[in-house]
């Protein structure tokens, strides 16, 4: 790990401020992706802005249209949330199935969604919902928010406040995860939206993306017989010592038939 200047904000602008005067500053969240990446000399910040401690960053509010999550919330308080359980239930699961215990108790969504990691399950969730990343700048449609392999639209010096995930008719996310991470070698989050349905799928590319194809379908039926036979091509998805991309396109059906069902419950 190389040298870095720690700071610990107790506002916004105060965070805000430290990440504007220092071009390679990054914040810290919850830190399970960035100090891994520290450690191994991945990444070399200049300095650290922790924003763990400020108060407006946490917690879940949920009204009749939307549960909106704050970026420092951890994944098991959504996980438990009885809240979010009610209005979103497929939410509160996908939360439940991140990492171990250490992980969901320091991880934060804001965190995830920031990092974009290829195979994290919060982006599965943004797209599927078609959630608003709320920041200290802006609101930012979640369609546009995903760039390519940890590439956000995110700024420089821009901060996620919170997200917020429209309810759903009906949803539900299945993954393929790694025995030993809990990563997602292939998740796919389905939902029937005042839009219509949306399927995304995470694990199996540089970064989440929609399959059209299985929303198109979905249109006509909301069952798991209108994606059962529609392939995605393992050109483009990742190939790696855990799953080649043939194999990982033929999860994406697996998963997509699987959790239309579950969410049909």
């Amino acid at each position: 790990m190389y040298q870095f200047v720690y700071h610990k904000p107790t506002t916004v602008a105060e965070a805000a401020t430290l990440l504007a005067n220092n071009a390679d500053a990054r914040v810290l969240a919850g830190g399970q992706s960035l100090i891994a990446a520290m450690k191994l000399r991945l990444s070399q910040p200049s300095d650290l802005v922790d924003i763990s401690g400020i108060a407006d960053l946490r917690g879940i509010e949920v009204d009749a249209t939307a549960v909106t999550i704050g970026a420092m919330t951890r994944h098991a308080e959504v996980a438990h949330s009885a809240d979010v359980k009610k209005a979103i239930p497929a939410l509160a699961l996908l939360a439940h199935g991140i990492g171990d215990r250490m992980v969901r108790n320091m991880g934060t969504i804001g965190g995830s969604i920031a990092h974009d990691d290829p195979a994290a399950d919060y982006p599965a969730a943004v797209l599927g919902l078609v959630a608003t990343i709320n920041t200290t700048k802006r609101k930012i449609a979640g369609d546009g928010f995903f760039k390519g392999m940890y590439e956000t639209a995110l700024e420089p010096g821009e901060i996620i406040a919170s997200v917020s995930f429209p309810i759903p008719k009906r949803a539900a996310y299945v993954k393929f995860q790694n025995p030993a991470s809990r990563y997602a070698l292939v998740g796919v989050f389905v939902a029937d939206t005042a839009r219509g349905p949306r399927v995304a799928v995470t694990g199996a590319a540089g970064s989440v993306f929609r399959a059209t194809a299985m929303e198109d379908a979905l249109k006509a039926r909301f069952d798991p017989a209108s994606v059962a036979n529609i392939t995605v091509p393992a050109e483009g998805l990742n190939s790696d010592l855990h799953a080649s991309a043939e194999y990982r396109a033929h999860l994406i059906t697996v998963m997509a038939k699987r959790a239309v069902a579950a969410a049909i419950g």
